[in-house]
């Protein structure tokens, strides 16, 4: 049973549009030009600009009277009133979950905030565990916090527990890296984005998460795909032998010594291509492969872990 982990804002929450309608309500509320909404987004960074920054920014702008910590407390009310979990996402983890696949999330921020959007989203129920950055006290990329993470959901692999685990996020130095650098395969969600970090990849490319598991799910069927840097685009036919799915000028090139370590590594494949539209089990059929076989970094014996469950029952405590 492998083990699929998955961040949490702007992966399986839209946590962008969540910001967006938030901010929208905050200038209504207050008699605040709406054109200022661009200037409060782009401000947000998508959430990892601290929120002391842009709310002390925005108090300074509007000559608000408030202090920092009450605008904050109404702003984790607000954005929680507006995020939700997506239909399609809840039919994705549904469709993995019936596959055999262990479910966990991985976010960095603060327990709280973080815990309340998996229960106001209705995500709890739907995986086997999660880990937050500041009740486990370490933070994505760093491999510990993907330890933490199998072990919270009880995952016992019949093997490398490693070679069986993929994750899945939008942001790489935090994602895409940490699984590079614990020895996970991964999934990047580019909303659209160009690829541009030189030192790393992630193991394929997609535009949304329902279209992410298609592709994990299809590779589990082909064990040899789903390892290659592939786009997963609907209607679009996956290469093969190295070619990218996406346009090379979208991606940063790897330094020369690294492509040739990665070509090297590389075994041959059939040229055979496959459309990522279709199902697991038609793929199969087909016998195509969704990307090239990239060799996995050997990984270590998982160490034993100690930390406290952040289940619901022991919130109180995990937020200690």
């Amino acid at each position: 049973m492998p083990l699929l982990l998955l961040d949490l804002d702007n992966t399986l929450l839209p946590r962008d549009a969540a910001f967006r309608a938030w901010a929208g309500d905050f200038l209504t509320e207050n008699g605040l030009p709406a054109g200022d909404l661009d200037w409060l987004v782009m401000l947000d960074g998508s959430g990892y600009v601290p929120r002391s920054t842009v709310l002390g920014a925005a108090r300074r702008r509007y000559g608000i009277d408030r202090s920092v910590e009450s605008m904050l407390a109404h702003y984790r009310d607000g954005i929680n009133s507006h995020i939700q979990c997506p239909d399609s996402h809840v039919a994705a983890l549904r469709e993995a979950r019936e596959a055999g696949w262990t479910l966990g999330i991985v976010s960095n921020g603060g327990t709280l905030p973080q815990l309340e959007k998996i229960r106001l989203t209705g995500l709890a129920p739907l995986v086997d565990g999660w880990v937050i950055s500041e009740e486990a006290h370490c933070l994505k990329p760093d491999p510990l916090i993907f330890e933490i993470a199998a072990r919270r959901c009880d995952f016992r692999p019949a093997g490398d527990w490693k070679a069986q685990t993929w994750m899945v996020g939008d942001y790489g130095p935090a994602d895409i890296a940490g699984a590079a650098a614990t020895g996970l395969r991964s999934a990047w969600l580019h909303h659209g984005r160009p690829w541009a970090e030189r030192a790393y990849r992630p193991t394929v490319s997609a535009p949304s998460l329902p279209e992410a598991v298609r592709v994990i799910l299809a590779a589990g069927e082909h064990p040899a795909a789903g390892r290659g840097f592939a786009a997963a685009v609907a209607g679009r036919p996956q290469r093969s032998r190295g070619q990218l799915a996406i346009p090379a000028s979208r991606l940063a090139p790897l330094p020369v010594k690294a492509a040739k370590a990665v070509q090297a590594a590389q075994a041959p494949q059939s040229a055979q291509t496959a459309q990522t539209t279709q199902s697991a089990p038609a793929a199969k059929a087909a016998g195509t492969s969704l990307a090239q076989q990239v060799p996995l970094v050997k990984a270590r014996p998982l160490a034993p872990i100690e930390p406290a469950q952040a289940r619901w029952g022991d919130a109180a405590a995990a937020a200690g």
